[in-house]
C-alpha cells in the first residue's frame, strides 16, 4: 500500500473520529434493500432535523470508534452500514430512523451512541419514543402555568362575588 493511500485512509479515520467526538448522537443502521428514492426521502427527513447520514467503510468506522472511545460500537459495523450523526438534538436521529424503519422493513437499526455513551438497540428504541425537547418544554410550561390559572380563577370568582354583594 502506498504512502498516499495510507494518508487518505488516515484522513478518513480522523474525519470519522471528529464526527463521533462532535456528535450528540450517532445511530448505526443497515440500509440494504432500500431503493434510491427511499434513501433520498430518509436523508431529506434527517436533513430537516439537522441530522446527516453517511455511508462509511466499516474498517474506517471501527478505527474511528476506537479512537473516539466507543469500542463497543465495533460489533455494529458489519454489512452495509450508514451512520446518522446529530450535533444538536440527541434523540432526533433515533426518532426519525425508528419511524422510517417501522414503515420500511429494509432499514434496520443496529445500535449507536447517545450523549457520549454507547446505546443498545433497546435504549435507542426507548429514546425514539420519548417526546422531543420542544414537547417537554411545552409540557413543563403548561404544568407551571396551571396553578397560576387556578389562582386567577379563584381571585376572579371572589371579585365577582364581591361585586354581587355590593349591588
Amino acid at each position: 500500500m502506498s504512502k498516499e493511500n495510507i494518508a487518505i485512509k488516515a484522513k478518513a479515520v480522523d474525519e470519522a473520529t471528529e464526527r463521533f467526538n462532535n456528535a450528540q448522537s450517532a445511530i448505526v443502521v443497515d440500509y440494504r434493500g432500500l431503493t434510491v428514492a427511499e434513501v433520498t426521502d430518509l436523508r431529506k427527513q434527517l436533513r430537516e432535523a439537522g441530522v446527516s447520514m453517511s455511508v462509511i467503510k466499516n474498517k474506517v468506522l471501527t478505527r474511528a470508534a476506537e479512537k473516539a472511545g466507543y469500542e463497543d460500537l465495533k460489533e455494529t459495523f458489519v454489512g452495509p452500514t450508514a451512520v446518522a450523526f446529530s450535533d444538536e438534538d440527541a434523540i432526533a436521529p433515533a426518532k426519525i430512523l425508528k419511524k422510517f424503519a417501522d414503515s420500511h422493513d429494509a432499514l434496520t437499526l443496529k445500535g449507536g451512541m447517545v450523549e457520549g455513551k454507547v446505546a443498545s438497540l433497546d435504549e435507542i428504541n426507548t429514546y425514539a419514543t420519548m417526546p422531543s425537547r420542544e414537547d417537554l418544554l411545552s409540557m413543563l410550561a403548561s404544568a407551571l402555568s396551571d396553578p397560576m390559572r387556578k389562582i386567577a380563577r379563584a381571585v376572579k370568582a371572589v371579585a365577582d362575588k364581591g361585586e354581587g354583594e355590593a349591588a
